[in-house]
């Protein structure tokens, strides 16, 4: 796996395609077998997606990084995560330990156009929930297999999904078949979930290619916030 850390003075920057450099860094059995910094090559429509696929990128992570541009790099088959803060190399060490989440998008031009490749706007969070819930199962990102485990806000890396009832609270607990992906987690744990006849899948972060997935099968998509599932499904229910 190739990981590409959006970089500037020495942390992750809040602009993935306006940062002075990338920290390029492969990692083989959970370790770092190489790693090297290059700067920004400049960009132009669609320039960055291709250029650091054609460098065996797998992972992106930047602090902003709009819908669109993800798009083109969900399309080559690269996995955002955005919203991520600290220096590289925190960010790397929670990354290898399985620790980094995924965070509220950090650029601060949200009013211009997401042109793909620099200008990088908006995120791909989970949309404000709806007054109520809709009729039916509910499939939520978890930490754990029970009710009482942390929420995980990045949908594709979820070690397990609970199928839950919010009526009576009986939850079924599946492993996420691919959490552990190299790459297009996201988009495949979409997939995964349009099979098992949810009515909506309460969690953090969906890429746009995994958002449209879930459209398509009409799966709506609820923002879970912070703490347990017990707890995140209590506030949809305004308990």
């Amino acid at each position: 796996m190739k990981i590409a850390v959006a970089t500037e003075g020495g942390s992750v920057s809040a602009h993935f395609g306006r940062c002075p450099s990338y920290t390029l860094v492969e990692v083989r059995d959970g370790r770092i077998v190489s790693r090297e910094e290059i700067p920004n090559p400049g960009h132009e429509p669609g320039f960055l997606p291709r250029y650091l696929s054609e460098r065996g990128v797998d992972v992106i992570i930047a602090g902003g990084m709009g819908p669109r541009a993800q798009a083109l790099f969900a399309e080559r088959n690269i996995q955002s995560l955005t919203g991520v803060q600290g220096t590289v190399e925190e960010v790397l060490d929670k990354f290898l330990g399985q620790e980094l989440e995924a965070g509220e998008d950090l650029c601060d031009h949200k009013d211009h156009g997401d042109d793909g490749h620099g200008h990088i706007h908006g995120d791909s969070a989970a949309g404000s929930s709806p007054e109520r819930l809709p009729e039916g199962k509910i499939l939520v990102s978890a930490a754990g297999p029970t009710l009482d485990a942390d929420i995980v806000p990045n949908f594709g890396r979820s070690p397990y999904f609970l199928i839950v009832d919010p009526a009576t609270l009986q939850c079924d607990s599946l492993a996420n078949p691919h959490a552990e992906a190299s790459h297009g987690a996201g988009i495949r744990a979409a997939r995964w979930a349009a099979g098992r006849e949810v009515a909506a899948v309460l969690t953090g972060q969906v890429g746009p290619h995994a958002r449209r997935v879930l459209d398509a099968a009409g799966i709506a998509v609820l923002a879970a916030g912070e703490g347990t599932v017990r707890q995140a499904i209590a506030r949809l229910k305004g308990n």
